[in-house]
């Protein structure tokens, strides 16, 4: 007799196909068109003050990033927290779960499958937003640094000058770091993503599962700060154990001021690949360990 894997990669891909699929014809990518107009709009909006300083073009294309930057993390984490936060619901309204978990279909796999349907989903959209995003801040990174050189021109400038200008403009145009920022996005709402699933295991309410993990989001956001503070508090008479505590807590409300990446790419800074690969590490211990807590507490439940 042959026997059923406790794991299947493929038995996963093929929840994800059907989760993902299921997720797509819930008109989920309505959201990109109001991204698209937003994009459009914040492309053509010329901030008044900017034409007071030096730094004009460059202040113009942080605004533009700013706004697309902002819009990925909240769309992402709308897509994130909601699609995962209905999965489960929605299986028991239409029988599904019933009909998967009769079969010889392990709970771990329908997670995983589940929570892989939607990051792909958080996945296509950000590169759909990504690729327009670049395409947008290419166009306006060339013209205005024609402007600028036209500029330069007129006025005599030296050649060192203007190929200053050109990289200074060129700096807060596509980069590396740029797409790093965007990785960052991904992160933060696979982890999200890992968090709505683990409420989900045990709660009966959709509603429940997207307030608690929303505040799970922000409580992550000033984990750090508590910490630090608390831990300063104590002058250095901090014992082992507190210390154990504190990575405790940590480990329940990630730290999310570590993916601060974004800021540093909407500002034309430069961040390496051996922070984004840390960065990856880390959200992969984030999503591993909440899975596996989704499973233990998914795997003898009563439906």
């Amino acid at each position: 007799m042959r026997r059923n894997p406790f794991f299947s990669p493929a038995r996963i891909a093929v929840i994800a196909s059907h989760t993902f699929t299921h997720l797509v014809r819930m008109k989920v990518f309505y959201f990109l068109a109001v991204f698209a107009v937003l994009m459009v709009a914040a492309s053509l909006f010329e901030m008044p003050y900017s034409r007071t300083t030096e730094n004009t073009a460059e202040q113009e294309l942080i605004i533009l990033k700013s706004t697309a930057m902002g819009s990925m993390a909240m769309f992402s984490m709308i897509f994130a927290i909601a699609s995962t936060a209905l999965l489960i619901p929605k299986d028991l309204e239409d029988r599904t779960l019933y009909t998967i978990l009769c079969k010889p279909v392990p709970r771990l796999d329908y997670l995983l499958g589940k929570l892989a349907g939607v990051l792909a989903l958080v996945a296509v959209t950000l590169l759909l937003m990504d690729g327009l995003l670049s395409i947008i801040l290419h166009l306006r990174t060339s013209g205005l640094i024609e402007e600028e050189m036209a500029r330069g021109a007129t006025q005599g400038w030296p050649q060192e000058a203007l190929d200053l200008r050109k990289q200074e403009i060129s700096q807060q145009g596509l980069t590396w770091s740029l797409q790093a920022g965007i990785g960052a996005v991904f992160f933060k709402a696979a982890i999200m993503a890992a968090i709505a699933l683990l409420i989900s295991t045990f709660s009966s309410s959709t509603l429940f599962t997207i307030i608690i993990a929303v505040v799970i989001y922000f409580i992550g956001h000033f984990t750090a700060d508590a910490r630090d503070y608390w831990l300063h508090q104590q002058d250095g008479a901090v014992s082992i154990q507190m210390k154990w505590v504190s990575q405790g807590i940590s480990l329940i409300f990630p730290d999310f001021q570590l993916y601060n990446i974004i800021d540093a790419a909407i500002e034309g800074k430069t961040v390496t690949s051996s922070i984004f690969i840390r960065l990856l590490v880390l959200t992969c211990f984030y999503t591993g360990i909440y899975s596996v807590l989704s499973w233990f507490t998914f795997r003898k439940k009563e439906f």
